[in-house]
């Protein structure tokens, strides 16, 4: 009868096997691999961007967000928000940039202790890496809103505008300003990483699947 933990982690591969079908149960691991270097190298890249056009910038102003921290023009943009009573871009999200780095090391982690998992547990590692994508926007809109919702009503110009949402993806208008906001490099990296978890869970279930019925059958 196998242990809790050979319950988890799953039926081994004799070499014999591993030799015979060695594309069938190297695939998952390769791309878990593949997934670990593109969320790897997204710590390096911008996650989003967003240009403000508008005539008395004949330059634009542009803001770019990595993983944790702010680049770009944000002085700028924060002392024209200061005007309309918006808070200064530094303090939104600081807790998710302050741990950003160590979260992204904690997926990769998950993802090589996944490797090693032939059973259908796996996915309880894989899913938090796979959803992030979709977390980041979400949490991305939620701050924009808070912040354009929630303007200081005693600022010089609190009258000129009225609460907006910047869209965290494509075009909108924010006063007199036109807003283009598009992902980055590093968005775009931990989507493709999710993508190809997908996959990795169908070769995963392909190949470990079998082993799994074969094992409750010889313990029952």
């Amino acid at each position: 009868m196998p242990s809790f933990i050979d319950h988890i982690i799953g039926p081994r591969v004799e070499q014999s096997e591993l030799e015979k079908h060695s594309i069938r149960y190297g695939t998952p691991g390769f791309l878990l691999l593949i997934a670990r270097v593109m969320l790897l190298v997204s710590l390096f890249v911008p996650f989003w961007h967003m240009e403000l056009i508008a005539p008395q910038y004949p330059e634009n102003l542009e803001l770019t967000a990595y993983i944790n921290h702010l680049a770009g023009d944000v002085a700028e943009i924060d002392s024209l928000n200061h005007y309309i009573g918006m808070r200064p871009l530094n303090e939104a999200a600081t807790l998710e940039r302050t741990l950003g780095v160590y979260i992204m090391i904690v997926f990769v982690l998950f993802l090589e202790l996944a490797s090693w998992i032939h059973s259908r547990w796996a996915v309880l590692l894989i899913l938090p890496v796979l959803l992030f994508p979709a977390v980041f926007l979400i949490d991305l809109h939620l701050w924009m809103s808070h912040f354009g919702q929630n303007l200081d009503p005693d600022a010089p110009l609190s009258n000129s505008i009225e609460p907006f949402v910047p869209p965290i993806l494509g075009t909108g208008m924010v006063g007199q300003f036109k807003t283009i906001a598009r992902p980055g490099t590093g968005l775009m990296l931990s989507a493709g990483a999710s993508v190809i978890l997908l996959l990795s869970l169908f070769f995963h279930r392909r190949a470990y699947k079998p082993l799994m019925k074969a094992r409750k059958a010889s313990a029952s």
